[in-house]
């Protein structure tokens, strides 16, 4: 059965207590970021609606009167109970950080180097959470998320972090196999996931077009993680962000293609709701992976790092 409560107003409660415990309006009001005007306002609305006087007021001070003293500490200490669930609940929370990033930038960027974070920050367990989609914040159980696009996302904080270009690259074998030399021989080749948006767009920015308007049939595969171990598999040439792929490209187990010709993929952001932006855990993320992103800035190239302007 419910229990229909007759509460006062809860706003003018809270100044109430925290009048009592000063037996002060002004030190009152500057701990609640109110005027005293506007304490003396709520406890006489309090007092109006109980129909007793809370305080006993004098020239140059209040105290607590008889059924002040009487309420007073029962207030405090229901304040202390609430301060207590919630704070069991956020303090629960507050020992997890569950990130969303999309797969590629998870495996290739984001993972190898969580290690420093969690040095870091030891008392934190971070969740990794892989997925292309843009996550729910209102549904998913997120605190963060890497994402890529545009934007503005209404009711999120958004941080620019890099931009992430992409040229073709593939094995030395399959481009000595096939004689790749020009962006022109790429429309004779086995070219990975050919019908993605993306390579239309390399092919305009190379000054191509696909021959009679067709779009090359071969291999379809759904993350650039994919794409690249199939291109160093020898499969084909895939549209990689240089960025996901220093090692590879390092060690020349892959090759990049044509260095004055790139796609300008998206930018990439940190994003959080708007509400959890004075969370603890959140703002170490933060400044963590901003030193991240600016230690890639300081090797380059310089343009990645830099939001191009509208």
């Amino acid at each position: 059965m419910s229990v229909m409560r007759h509460l006062p107003p809860l706003a003018a409660v809270r100044v109430f207590e925290a009048a009592a415990r000063h037996e002060n309006f002004t030190q009152a009001a500057a701990e609640l970021g109110m005027t005293q005007a506007a304490v003396s306002y709520q406890i006489r609305l309090l007092e109006e609606r109980l129909g007793l006087p809370l305080f006993v007021r004098s020239k140059r001070r209040v105290t607590l009167s008889e059924p002040g003293r009487k309420v007073a500490p029962l207030v405090s200490a229901a304040f202390d109970e609430i301060s207590e669930a919630f704070e069991s609940v956020t303090q629960e929370d507050d020992g997890v950080l569950t990130i969303s990033t999309p797969q590629t930038l998870a495996s290739n960027w984001l993972a190898p180097r969580l290690g420093t974070f969690q040095i870091e920050r030891p008392e934190l367990a971070v969740r990794l959470q892989t997925s292309n989609a843009y996550v729910d914040f209102a549904r998913d159980a997120a605190d963060v998320a890497i994402r890529i696009g545009v934007g503005p996302w209404p009711g999120l904080c958004q941080h620019f972090l890099m931009r992430l270009p992409g040229t073709p690259m593939c094995s030395p074998d399959f481009k000595a196999q096939h004689g790749i030399e020009s962006p022109r021989d790429l429309l004779r080749v086995q070219r990975l996931t050919a019908d993605d948006p993306l390579w239309s767009e390399w092919m305009r920015v190379a000054g191509l077009s696909e021959p009679d308007g067709e779009t090359r049939r071969g291999i379809r595969l759904d993350s650039q993680v994919a794409e690249g171990n199939a291109a160093l598999a020898g499969q084909g040439v895939a549209l990689l962000t240089p960025l996901f792929w220093k090692a590879e490209l390092a060690s020349g187990r892959l090759v990049r293609l044509f260095d004055a010709v790139a796609y300008e993929r998206s930018p990439i952001w940190l994003v959080y709701p708007e509400h959890k932006r004075a969370r603890p855990k959140i703002r170490a993320f933060r400044a963590w992976l901003e030193r991240a992103v600016a230690s890639e800035a300081a090797v380059g190239p310089a343009e990645d790092f830099t939001l191009p302007e509208d």
